[in-house]
């Protein structure tokens, strides 16, 4: 049998119809796991970089239209495959029964430093709030909140810290530059929305 060339392949990937496009899509997505930029989406299934947004935003309004249990969120430059919002119960069931926990102050109000200051190192919180953050910033890291983000340039040189793209996704963003300008009653939600998003990501 005939070995296929790399390049018999690539013509072919080049000539898949708008449905195989759409099935390639979700499978790189899915195999991904985590969000996938436009550029590399694109050399995955052979299109460019614009019709690749045109194709994926066209899914994202048939996943709306069809009772899908999945959706394409936008994730900065790319985008990721989740579970549809409301089916969160039914996965729930599959899944240990969360340990009840309950969020101090201290924790919920380091991580709206965080997504408004970032990135930002400890020493940067901890001026802002006026004492030791080291246990509230683990465990943001814990719930997969905020992660590392580098190095600052300077003596010691620091760990800087940021929002995850897990955080934009439960909090239905597409970018930090989305957050709501701070006030009192926003800040409140934001907090309680965080506090809500830790206890469903902790397990037994």
């Amino acid at each position: 049998m005939r070995e296929i060339t790399d390049m018999e392949m690539e013509n072919e990937q080049d000539q898949m119809n708008p449905r195989l496009c759409k099935a390639a899509v979700e499978a790189v997505l899915f195999a991904a796991g985590d969000g996938v930029d436009a550029e590399t989406l694109a050399k995955a299934i052979g299109l460019s970089i614009p019709e690749t947004h045109e194709l994926v935003l066209e899914m994202m309004r048939e996943y709306e239209q069809e009772d899908r249990g999945i959706r394409i969120t936008p994730l900065e430059d790319g985008y990721q495959l989740c579970t549809k919002k409301e089916l969160y119960p039914v996965l729930l069931k599959l899944m240990r029964s969360p340990r009840k926990i309950s969020l101090t102050d201290v924790v919920m109000e380091t991580l709206s430093i965080i997504a408004y200051r970032q990135p930002v190192t400890k020493l940067e919180i901890e001026k802002i709030r006026g004492v030791k953050s080291d246990h509230a910033v683990n465990k943001l890291v814990e719930y997969g909140l905020v992660e590392e983000m580098g190095r600052l340039d300077a003596p010691g040189r620091p760990i800087l810290f940021g929002t995850t793209l897990l955080f934009l996704r439960h909090f239905g963003l597409s970018s930090i530059d989305q957050l709501p300008k701070a006030g009192e009653e926003v800040r409140q939600k934001f907090l309680q929305q965080a506090q809500n998003e830790a206890q469903r990501r902790v397990q037994v």
